[in-house]
């Protein structure tokens, strides 16, 4: 009996980031095998607009808008955005929105006030929302909060390797640095604390323009940021995180002409999973749906 055996060229190598070797995004299993009943995957929209950001300019609210309604309506299986966010959160709830304002990409206000806005059109009280980052420790509505929002752009991290929705909550703790070793790995174990584990019921991955490579703690270049004009959506951090990594690791080896894997490797996505049980982190555990603009898309 006779084999054929599939040759990978150089530049299928390049082209499909996903598809690398062993240990590329420490551990995230790349080549997927889909042996797992649709039930047990978690749910992500990628949805891109090419429209959504203007020769470099401002976000385009309305756009960003549609396309935050029609992830939502998708993810949840409705007919309408508002049926979506009344299966996720009621009148009665108290909303902390996790947001991001790290200076050079932080979540863009737009998508901030159109979050708030769908909260508002459900019944939740406007006095029972807010949005805030680094002082959410003091914050009362996150202090009583009975649902979380999760937000944040995506890009590369000094320490973790990529700034995640898994790292985003890393402000919820007191004493951040204990959890940089092994480039973050243990992010995972905050989102299992009492006062945030259940709480959170959506996370969105914003990956307008990300940042796809840097060296340093403060790291920023607009050469490493590129117009990709999406977001990532899921009720599962790790399984949103996850795609967001394999389409980073993809421009890297578009941009770099090679594989240039992520540094540090963004251990704590798939430690998240394996260690904490806060989501799923193989492809095969994940029901990617690709909506919008498909140039160009790396995944």
């Amino acid at each position: 009996m006779s084999t054929t055996k599939k040759v990978i060229t150089r530049r299928d190598f390049i082209r499909t980031g996903s598809c690398v070797a062993v240990g590329g995004l420490a551990g995230l299993p790349l080549i997927t095998h889909a042996s797992i009943e649709k039930t047990d995957k978690s749910r992500v929209i990628l949805i891109r607009d090419k429209n959504v950001i203007h020769n470099g300019g401002p976000v385009k609210d309305r756009i960003l808008e549609n396309i935050l309604d029609e992830a939502m309506t998708t993810l949840l299986d409705v007919k309408d955005s508002k049926s979506a966010w009344q299966q996720l959160f009621s009148p009665d709830d108290i909303v902390g929105i996790k947001s991001n304002l790290w200076g050079p990409l932080p979540t863009p206000k737009p998508l901030e006030a159109a979050l708030r806005k769908r909260l508002i059109n459900v019944g939740v009280k406007k006095e029972n929302i807010d949005i805030d980052d680094r002082g959410i420790r003091g914050n009362l509505v996150f202090k009583s909060s009975t649902a979380l929002i999760n937000v944040r752009p995506l890009r590369t991290h000094h320490w973790s390797g990529l700034g995640t929705l898994i790292k985003n909550y890393i402000m919820f703790v007191s004493t951040p640095w204990r959890y940089h070793g092994r480039a973050c790995e243990r992010l995972g174990h905050i989102w299992n604390r009492s006062e945030i584990k259940d709480k959170t019921r959506l996370n969105i991955l914003v990956v307008l323009t990300p940042l796809f490579h840097g060296v340093g703690p403060h790291h920023f270049s607009k050469t490493y940021v590129w117009f990709y004009g999406g977001l990532i959506v899921s009720t599962d951090p790790v399984a949103a995180d996850a795609v967001g990594a394999r389409i980073i690791q993809a421009k890297r080896n578009e941009y770099f002409k090679e594989y240039r894997p992520i540094s540090p490797p963004p251990r704590h996505i798939e430690a998240a999973d394996k260690q904490f049980g806060v989501g799923h982190s193989s492809p095969d555990r994940i029901e990617l749906i690709k909506m919008g603009w498909k140039k160009d898309i790396l995944i």
